[in-house]
């Protein structure tokens, strides 16, 4: 479970990093450009690590539903949307509203057991996770606001 636990947060760290340097490289190249190097990218480096790693084993695909083969596409809308975020409402406040999404979305899913998930039961602390998170981006944003909007008036 530590070891669970520390891949989760190495994750979570790895995804802040990326979409920092994925809004910088949108100023200067453009969304598609982005989207085009960021997915081309990483398709090379998983390519090559997989080789490595992995040799000819890398394509011994397993018989699956026809719908996980299209999980690179939602990537160009993970990317698209990130860079877009970022760029209209910044880093802290664009992934904090994703990563409450991307919880919400997780939560619905394993709940009705879609995808091919085995159903886990919706309890009462799952949705205080939830709000929680929520009240807390919330916080961050509207408090934020009032600060900003003294430090102005004392400008003035």
């Amino acid at each position: 479970m530590a070891i669970g636990f520390l891949l989760a947060l190495l994750a979570g760290s790895l995804v802040g990093l990326q979409n920092i340097f994925n809004s910088k490289v949108n100023e200067r190249a453009g969304t598609w450009a982005t989207t085009t190097l960021v997915l081309g990218l990483g398709f090379l480096a998983s390519m090559t690590i997989g080789l490595l790693f992995e040799g000819k084993q890398l394509f011994a695909l397993q018989t699956m539903q026809t719908w996980y083969w299209f999980s690179g596409l939602i990537g160009v809308g993970v990317v698209v949307c990130m860079v877009q975020g970022i760029k209209r409402l910044g880093p802290t406040y664009a992934i904090s509203i994703v990563l409450t999404s991307q919880l919400a979305f997780a939560l619905l899913w394993d709940t009705l057991g879609w995808l091919g998930l085995t159903p886990v039961p919706f309890t009462f602390k799952q949705l205080i996770g939830v709000l929680v998170i929520v009240g807390g981006i919330l916080v961050f944003k509207l408090g934020g606001d009032r600060e900003d909007r003294q430090a102005a008036a004392k400008t003035i």
